[in-house]
């Protein structure tokens, strides 16, 4: 079995998992997957994850390939999982059903809309983008309209927009966008199985 990381991350942090399933051990494979994400979902720090089968892989001709995608908000909340027993015993478990795998992590939130298997994925269109954005940017300033804009009424108006459209960008970044790009990737990625 190969193990490829990168450099540990700051800030959020994507991983990218890719496993050589055994034939005839794809269901085993697929029950325990699902158990993993659903044991790295009750840890901190846990962004959402997805297994992405080898029949949702546009081009694909290698159906024993399995990618796993899944997100920490920060390099100490991902550590804390892999060092765990949980995840250690998960690994143990899936370990007689694979050839090999790889693993790569990534910084950042931008994966989120990135295609979550490589070049032969497609992202989704510009329009669903942007739709979810808006879905996640609405909320958000009215909501601080409601409750920090008001706070602000005598400030000068630069330094308001500059304050507010901070904390739009904050709360998007690391609260709004990884909740709403994980409720809704079964509509930016119609082929692809989420994972409880």
């Amino acid at each position: 079995m190969s193990t490829a990381t990168s450099d540990k991350p700051t800030g959020a942090v994507t991983v990218l998992v890719t496993r050589r399933v055994k034939a005839g051990h794809e269901a085993a494979f697929e029950r325990l997957s699902g158990d993993m994400t659903a044991a790295a979902s009750a840890f901190p720090g846990y962004l959402g994850g997805q297994l992405i089968l080898p029949e949702a892989e546009e081009g694909s001709d290698d159906p024993a390939l399995y990618h796993v995608v899944f997100a920490f908000d920060s390099a100490e909340h991902l550590q804390g999982w892999q060092q765990s027993p949980t995840r250690s015993l998960g690994l143990a478990a899936i370990a007689p059903h694979i050839e090999s795998q790889t693993l790569r992590q990534v910084s950042g939130l931008g994966y989120w809309f990135a295609a979550p298997i490589g070049p032969q994925q497609n992202p989704p269109p510009r329009w669903k983008v942007a739709v979810v954005t808006w879905l996640g940017i609405f909320p958000t300033v009215y909501f601080l309209f409601l409750t920090v804009a008001p706070f602000l009424a005598a400030w000068p108006l630069l330094p308001r927009v500059m304050l507010l459209t901070a904390l739009v960008v904050l709360l998007m970044t690391w609260l709004v966008a990884p909740q709403l790009t994980r409720w809704l990737k079964p509509w930016l990625y119609p082929a692809v199985r989420q994972v409880p």
